[in-house]
């Protein structure tokens, strides 16, 4: 086990993932962390604080990536933390993923960001739906740190309507000709990898979407970046413009018309990330109101004494306990290899809207000095907003949840399943095991002894 973030690279021991109720395939709740999350958890919060929290308002002010920290980022194995050893990453399991992503942005937010995009939206979607040739040629060099990815999805035009997208591809010989462009995307000027969507026949809407897989330098492939932004200055956010792009038919990513499924599949990776993150943020704003609370003095005590203050306080524990047991959740689903598009709906967004609100009553807590820069509360307040919009608005998330609760949504499974993390076995979502699945039925009886079994 490793003791320093000195070493290059922490390696799960996998053995210690399994539970004795897992193998003997029985329903059980674990709300412990292992050896190994907790070598993970301690060796990013150490990282984290020393190497990115220390110059994390000199870079927002700036609007500039600290290249040095990302550097280190993929020397420690966190550029493809959850990423098989085999195809060049660290073999994490999903809830050591979602420590990494809350640990980073406790520090920043613009780092966590890099772990959605790269790891989450394209490496993870690379290593469900890729050919080996395609893991081999990009997400090895993705999970060692040494290329950075990104993911292009959203338009002017098609943001919540993901089916909707303008860009078009055609086939020409052993070819596609990509047209059109890409808005609001994160490391979009810096990256090397895209894995774009377009559309083959856009009177199919998205079933007529595909996926693919572009390289900087290729001709007709331009990007820029925007300025300007709230929040997240520390990260690069940007435009993809593609002008008869040629990309060969091996960069195709799943089959012609999968294209959506893709997309959605990975945002089920990158709304983990987001949620998990949001956690972090969520604790930075307690951890800062806490210290300033106690601190402060007005009226001759400390202004923590105030049971207004007390109130705020407690709202921020009681949402981030419950965002990090809806996140933590989703990861042991998706160590399972289970499908978690509802779960992870529901983890991000309620996280997001927890770490808004913890960062406003943050700027409360901290009265004047919160509305200045000489104190983070400002930046965790900015910052957060974006994950409210992004990876599906909070709107969007509110109409899945209904729909799923009363019945108008189903989820189907996909052709290339989530892989399940590394050391573990695939388990069905109503197999035995998944305690944690909903909703329950309980059947009504009139028998006084029988006893409700929640169902499917």
């Amino acid at each position: 086990m490793i003791d320093s973030m000195h070493n290059d690279k922490l390696r799960p021991q996998t053995g210690r993932y399994r539970h004795d109720a897992v193998e003997a395939n029985k329903p059980y709740m674990d709300f412990l962390l292992n050896d190994d999350q907790r070598a993970v958890q301690k060796l990013v919060f150490s990282f984290a604080q020393n190497e990115i929290a220390p110059y994390a308002r000199e870079h927002d002010e700036q609007g500039k990536i600290n290249w040095d920290a990302l550097k280190k980022m993929g020397q420690l194995g966190l550029l493809g933390g959850p990423i098989p050893e085999e195809y060049g990453g660290s073999g994490f399991d999903y809830v050591s993923f979602g420590l990494i992503c809350e640990e980073i942005e406790r520090a920043e937010t613009a780092f966590r960001v890099i772990q959605s995009v790269h790891v989450g939206l394209n490496s993870l979607s690379l290593l469900q739906w890729g050919t080996e040739h395609q893991k081999e040629k990009y997400l090895k060099p993705q999970a060692r740190g040494e290329k950075l990815a990104t993911f292009g999805l959203t338009e002017p035009g098609a943001g919540s309507d993901a089916g909707n997208v303008a860009t078009t591809a055609r086939k020409d010989g052993d070819s596609y000709i990509l047209n059109g462009s890409k808005i609001w995307i994160s490391l979009a000027d810096v990256a090397d990898h895209f894995l774009v969507f377009a559309s083959l026949d856009r009177s199919k809407k998205h079933h007529g979407m595909a996926a693919f897989i572009l390289e900087r330098g290729m001709d007709g492939l331009t990007t820029g970046t925007i300025h300007g932004k709230l929040g997240v200055r520390a990260g690069n956010t940007g435009e993809i413009i593609m002008q008869d792009v040629r990309v060969p038919k091996e960069n195709l990513v799943g089959q012609e018309g999968e294209g959506f499924a893709i997309a959605m599949s990975a945002l089920d990776w990158g709304r983990f990330t987001v949620a998990t993150g949001a956690v972090g943020l969520a604790q930075a704003c307690l951890d800062i109101s806490v210290k300033y609370a106690n601190e402060r003095n007005a009226f001759n005590r400390p202004i923590g004494k105030f049971q207004l203050v007390q109130q705020m306080i407690a709202k921020m524990v009681a949402g981030i306990e419950t965002s990090r047991l809806l996140c933590y959740r989703v990861g042991w689903m998706k160590n399972y290899g289970m499908k978690t598009t509802r779960e992870t709906s529901l983890a991000k967004w309620h996280a997001c809207n927890v770490a808004f609100e913890s960062a406003n009553d943050a700027i409360e807590v901290h009265g004047a000095y919160g509305y200045s820069s000489e104190y983070p509360a400002e930046r965790y307040l900015r910052n957060s907003r974006g994950s409210v919009i992004y990876e599906g608005t909070r709107e969007v998330h509110t109409v899945m949840q209904g729909e799923y609760a009363l019945g108008y949504r189903q989820d189907k499974p996909y052709r290339c399943p989530p892989p399940p993390a590394v050391g573990y076995e695939r388990k069905d979502l109503h197999d035995p095991i998944s305690a944690l699945h909903y909703p329950f039925s309980f059947p009504i009886t009139t028998e006084r002894e029988a006893t409700p079994t929640p169902g499917n």
